[in-house]
């Protein structure tokens, strides 16, 4: 039976179903509903918070495989936590289940997370404004986008963390992001 909360963090905030890669059939035990901060961090698409998971110290004993899968992976990726590898040495899964964790090399990660970060560090998201630190000639074109121009609504270059898109004088171009710095 599936209650309306997080099965890793046990948050009543904005659910989804999570397919537990690899395994990708209607299995309902492939499938664990999770809320948006759980999935952003098990994604990558946010920076890894150890408070947030030190709940997998009593949802980790779930009897769902899923839950398990993602358990023992959040919890190795968290292993430099005391907290996270005295769960990890304590925890059981079976055969099957470990090789299902092991899968995607998710457990080998160190925990980092790649974002799109200005010439700041701040992290951009698509839809931002950004301010060019530099001024860039355009490859290919004869444009030259002059330091201080406005950029708005960026779009994330999803493969590079490194470039973002965005228009200027009526043309999408590719900007690198060491050269943009987030406005407001």
């Amino acid at each position: 039976m599936m209650s309306n909360k997080c099965q890793l963090c046990q948050s009543e905030t904005t659910l989804k179903t999570y397919e537990v890669p690899p395994e990708t059939s209607n299995n309902p035990d492939n499938s664990i509903l999770i809320c948006s901060k759980c999935l952003a961090q098990i994604d990558k698409k946010e920076e890894l918070d150890s408070n947030h998971w030190r709940v997998l110290s009593e949802t980790m004993w779930s009897e769902v495989p899923g839950v398990q899968v993602v358990s023992w992976r959040m919890l190795n990726r968290l292993k430099q936590e005391s907290w996270a590898m005295e769960n990890l040495d304590m925890m059981y899964l079976a055969d099957e289940i470990l090789a299902w964790a092991k899968a995607t090399g998710d457990h080998e990660n160190d925990g980092t997370v790649d974002l799109h970060k200005d010439a700041n560090g701040n992290q951009l998201l698509t839809g931002d404004t950004v301010i060019l630190t530099k001024s860039l000639d355009v490859k290919g074109s004869t444009l030259n986008a002059k330091m201080g121009t406005v950029v708005k609504n960026i779009k994330l270059v999803e493969e590079n963390t490194e470039q973002i898109e965005g228009k200027i004088e009526g043309q999408v171009i590719v900007i690198l992001t060491k050269y943009v710095r987030k406005q407001g």
